[in-house]
């Protein structure tokens, strides 16, 4: 069945190939290269151009498929992520005390080369002792930690399958992300008028002082179990003696509600735009759809299997929500039922990052048997 020592080396390979967001050129080589080796029909997509690139050959996602070897099984979707977070260039894995840990200059890159490394590992198992599967579709995307790009240029009718499985969480294998809200950003120009702050700041329109009451009269933060709403980025001015005529403003609302989330962000827009009017100045206010929800329920297949998967393996299944967005949330717009996987990946986008060993081993063994319970099932 699976290799420990395969996996490991594996797994060493890949945080070595360097990929941050948008220099995915080497690892998606060194991907559809395995992946043909192992059987798979690979395509990549234009994704990498649509993104705007960030090399001489930009890559794309790598999207491909196993064939199934037993008719009337319903086809099973896995999804990770090629890219990585800076500091990530020049990895160094070093394997101490069963966990593989960065050299502390960088981070390890298990977010989410963990995740691929399961992937591949259950595919070459499948190869090997011919289990009963249907269709296996594979999707690695660039872009992830930057928005999502890669996914939200996917092609969705290149997959058939309609239910997902997206590993980039923490949390133990047996962690199933069943909810995830959708989310907004917000951008305003707070356009007042300049004047010298002494000799005549009665002639001035302060714009820094509008979006301060503006932000006063928001509710921010937490605002139920399914919503949460901030203000992130602020700046403006020039000098202390010039009554500041212009303030930039950032903010998000996120919910799992959708119409929680579109009452939200026009209270926001609302509060901006009507502050800055009492207040003789313009509010120019910009509001973007970055992703749609994620949510699904016990009784959804995707979960389902997923639940039967992580018992058999030996795992005490959790359904959870999060307050981020992935790939899942993508996919599932599709209209492909698609959660989000514990992976075991710790301390994430830090120099401190490591995974076990033994989480490295645990998600293969996880994506083998939701291919297995997979199975079980009819089309």
């Amino acid at each position: 069945m699976v290799n420990r020592e395969r996996i490991l080396e594996e797994f060493l390979t890949l945080v070595k190939i360097d990929s941050p967001s948008m220099h995915e050129r080497e690892i998606a080589d060194y991907l559809k290269q395995k992946l043909s080796s192992l059987g798979l029909e690979v395509y990549e997509d234009p994704a990498g151009e649509e993104n705007g690139g960030g090399h001489t050959r930009p890559a794309g996602n790598l999207v491909a498929r196993l064939k199934g070897n037993t008719p009337g099984v319903p086809a099973v979707l896995f999804c990770a992520h090629m890219d990585t977070v800076e500091p990530g260039r020049g990895i160094q894995p070093v394997v101490r005390e069963g966990a593989v840990y960065s050299d502390g200059t960088t981070i390890l890159g298990a977010d989410d080369k963990a995740g691929i490394t399961a992937i591949l590992e259950a595919v070459r198992v499948l190869g090997e002792t011919g289990i009963p599967h249907g269709d296996v579709e594979i999707v690695f995307t660039v872009a992830e930690e930057i928005g999502l790009k890669g996914a939200k240029n996917l092609d969705a009718n290149s997959i058939t399958a309609r239910t997902g499985y997206v590993l980039d969480c923490d949390g133990e294998a047996g962690t199933i992300i069943t909810k995830a809200p959708s989310q907004y950003k917000i951008k305003a120009s707070i356009i007042g008028r300049a004047a010298h702050a002494g000799i005549s700041p009665e002639e001035g329109v302060n714009a820094i002082y509008i979006a301060s009451k503006a932000i006063s009269r928001m509710k921010l933060g937490r605002l139920d179990e399914e919503t949460t709403a901030n203000i992130g980025v602020i700046s403006g001015g020039k000098a202390t003696n010039i009554v500041p005529d212009l303030v930039n403003i950032e903010g998000e609302t996120r919910s799992i509600d959708p119409d929680k989330l579109d009452k939200q962000t026009a209270l926001m827009v609302s509060i901006l735009e009507q502050t800055a009017r009492e207040m003789g100045a313009v509010a120019n206010v910009e509001k973007e759809f970055l992703y749609p929800r994620l949510k699904l329920d016990e009784t959804d297949q995707a979960v389902q299997i997923a639940v039967e998967a992580a018992k058999k393996i030996g795992q005490e299944p959790v359904l959870a929500g999060t307050g981020g967005g992935s790939d899942a949330n993508i996919l599932n717009g599709y209209g492909i039922p698609t959660v989000n996987l514990g992976t075991g990946m710790c301390k994430v986008h830090s120099t401190e990052e490591y995974i076990t060993i033994d989480n490295l081993v645990l998600n293969a063994r996880y994506v083998l048997e939701i291919i297995r319970t997979a199975a079980g099932k009819t089309a």
